[in-house]
Order: structure tokens, then sequence, then C-alpha cells
């Protein structure tokens, strides 16, 4: 049997770095493992879609005997909306006519060490030292979210981060919760933190990444990190979780 494929599901955007980002981090995964077949769907806004990755596969798979597997990996840091709801959704619609494949959803991608691993890069990228921590409050921004389990997962590791070497880490978000970037930057200067540095805790470059630079620029940051983008520790999270997922299949299967 072959392996599962993967399939790498992300939200999509207007903005066209957004697609460019996804499409070079899963070249990185495939640079990785060159023997694995990766896909990209997306769920609106660019295409392919999902649906139209996985009619595809199903025609191939109708070809050959036995059944296909797929291991479908939503391309999000948090266990928020999209991945309880709009994927699942997605998924189980079109299931009744893939008869030929065996579609799992893999977890997300955080929380992560190499999530971590990838936020530092990207603060060193713009110019941030590791002796520079002592002295420098840390901006966690995210996409935000209306979920509370999105919201704790971002302000844990927040309180994680503080015990690397911060002087002060405070979580902020682009949407649905509060604060907001530029509050986010203004109270720890109001703490009297005198350098201050955001790290978008985000994927690929879009409308809300905009946002939060936007307001780390209005509120005076030091230090404005780049999103996460296709950074190596991305791609070998993403091969990660799958593995993750195929090894979970092989233990059910063998209940």
């Amino acid at each position: 049997m072959p392996a599962p494929v993967l399939l790498v599901i992300a939200h999509g955007s207007r903005d066209p770095r957004h697609a460019a980002t996804v499409r070079a981090l899963t070249a990185r995964v495939r640079a990785l493992r060159p023997e694995l077949r990766v896909e990209t769907g997306f769920l609106e806004f660019n295409s392919p879609s999902v649906t139209e990755v996985l009619d595809r596969l199903e025609a191939e798979a109708a070809k050959e005997p036995g059944v296909r597997e797929v291991v479908a990996l939503p391309l999000l840091l948090t266990r928020a909306f999209h991945a309880k709801s709009d994927i699942p959704a997605v998924l189980d619609e079109a299931r009744p006519r893939l008869p030929r494949l065996c579609v799992r959803q893999a977890e997300v991608l955080g929380p992560s060490p190499l999530l971590l691993s990838a936020l530092q890069w990207r603060l060193h990228l713009a110019g941030l030292r590791p002796g520079d921590r002592s002295s420098t409050g840390l901006v966690l921004a995210s996409a935000g979210s209306t979920d509370p389990e999105a919201i704790a997962v971002i302000a844990e590791i927040a309180r994680e981060l503080r015990h690397t070497g911060w002087c002060a880490v405070r979580p902020a978000f682009a949407s649905a919760s509060l604060p907001r970037t530029e509050d986010a930057v203004r109270a720890l200067r109001a703490d009297g933190v005198r350098r201050v540095a955001v790290a978008p805790y985000v994927i690929a470059p879009g409308f809300l990444p905009d946002r939060i630079a936007r307001g780390a620029r209005e509120a005076g940051a030091d230090v404005l990190a780049d999103v996460l983008g296709p950074a190596p520790e991305l791609a070998r999270l993403l091969v990660d979780r799958y593995e993750e997922a195929r090894a979970y299949r092989a233990v059910s299967a063998g209940a």
C-alpha cells in the first residue's frame, strides 16, 4: 500500500501572498520527504478547493486496487472554529462520494516547540539577539478567535515564553479578542519596558497579519518580526503531524 497522501488544508485569502506562502511551505515539505505525495486545498478564496482535491484523488483511486488513505492536515495553529467545524464539515460532506478514499483529519499544528523555534528565528532575523531578551518585552500577536480554547492556548504560550528570558510577555489579538497589538505594546511601555518586540503568531500574510504589523508600528514597537511563513521548523512540524496521524490510524486498526 502506498503511503497516505498528505492533504494540507489552508483557509485561503484574497491576498495573493497567502497562497504563495502556503505553497512555499508545502514545497519545503516535499523537499523533506520527496517520496511523500503532498497536496494543498483551500477552504475559500483560492484554488484548488479541498473538495476539488478530494474528488481528483477519488478519481485516481478508482483506477487502482484497494483504498487510498488521505491525511487531512489543518494549516492552523490552534483548535478554533475552522478546525472544529469548517474542516470537519467539508470532509463529512465529501465522504459519501469518496468510496475509494479513507480520509482522516490530523491535529492542528500548535502548540509545539517547533513553532516557538520558528518564532524566535523570525525575531532573530528582525534584529533581536538572544542577549536582548532580558531587557525586552514581547508581544505575542495572534489572529484572534471567539473560541475560548484557542485564546487559552495563546495565553499559555505567552506564559511559557515568559520563562525563556524575556522581561515580560503579553498576548495580543488582531480580531475577536482583546487586547490589540498596539494596546499590548503600550501596556508594556507603561510597565517601564524600554524595548518592545512584536512577534506575529500567524503562518501567512494577509489582512489580520497586516493589522498586527500596523498596530506594532503605530505604537512604536522597536522590533517587528515577520509571519512564520515557510520556516523549516514548520515544514518539519507538518511532517510530524502527518506521521502522528498515520501512527494513530495504525494503532486504531490494530485494536
